[in-house]
């Protein structure tokens, strides 16, 4: 069995993603920001679609769903919590589910926090996370909704996911996001060289985007509230909770 995956940008800086099970011809959106791009994408690979999968309700992240389901009949998927805010569900879900969408399991996984009934969804067979506006390449979403301890939690529950995993979120905000992260540690040598390799990719017309999940446990300020650098460059005291360093670097982000 072959996933074939596709990072879409929409939008400004937004990323919709298609996902071919070509053992099966399984095709599958996550997040549709505008249906034209991915119309266009299926087209050229004469692709038909079957699922969109809803990782939360802002606009950016649905507001080609309904255009896209009409146009190929591809069912439209999303958490039960959230339905009040999203286009008509197919196929409500609650975090905990599993789907099987051609030959790939997909975990349905609580991720509140940039809002409450956000989801995201993860592919271990294929070890993709599909993470929506939560864990964010080098950063996080805000929090518009939920709070930093829910947030934490989510984070903490996908930083315990395999290190391999390819983390699919919803913008290209990493050179953004790097900046803020260097502001706290400007001499980190991990940081700087992940951003030549970011701003190079970027110069090319290239995305970010998937990236594992080890560079993020080892970048990501957000993902290292144990760590004693990032709480020393926070200038918190020695022995600071996970959740009060997180805390802290979400607020110092907010007013970045």
């Amino acid at each position: 069995m072959t996933l074939e995956l596709l990072t879409i940008p929409c939008l400004t800086d937004n990323y919709a993603y298609l996902w071919r099970d070509t053992g099966t011809d399984t095709t599958v959106a996550v997040d549709v920001p505008e249906a034209a791009p991915l119309m266009r994408v299926l087209a050229e690979r004469g692709w038909q679609l079957h699922h969109i999968l809803l990782t939360h309700h802002h606009g950016d992240h649905i507001a080609g769903a309904e255009a896209l389901a009409q146009a190929t009949g591809a069912k439209i998927v999303g958490a039960m919590a959230d339905a009040h805010r999203l286009p008509s569900l197919d196929h409500p879900v609650r975090p905990g589910e599993v789907l099987q969408l051609g030959t790939e399991e997909v975990f349905v996984m609580p991720a509140d926090g940039h809002t409450i009934g956000h989801v995201a969804y993860h592919l271990p067979g294929a070890g993709l996370l599909f993470s929506g506006d939560s864990l964010m390449s080098w950063g996080c979403g805000r929090l518009f909704e939920g709070s930093p301890a829910q947030m934490h939690e989510t984070l903490t529950r996908f930083a315990a996911l395999p290190r391999e995993t390819r983390i699919c979120s919803g913008h290209e905000y990493t050179l953004a996001n790097g900046r803020f992260a260097l502001s706290l540690e400007p001499e980190h040598p991990t940081l700087l060289q992940r951003m030549a390799r970011c701003e190079a990719l970027r110069a090319e017309g290239k995305p970010t985007l998937p990236v594992a999940l080890a560079e993020e446990l080892n970048t990501n300020p957000f993902l290292r509230g144990a760590d004693p650098a990032l709480c020393a460059a926070l200038g918190l005291p020695e022995g600071t909770s996970p959740l009060t360093v997180f805390t802290e670097a979400r607020a110092r982000k907010d007013r970045f």
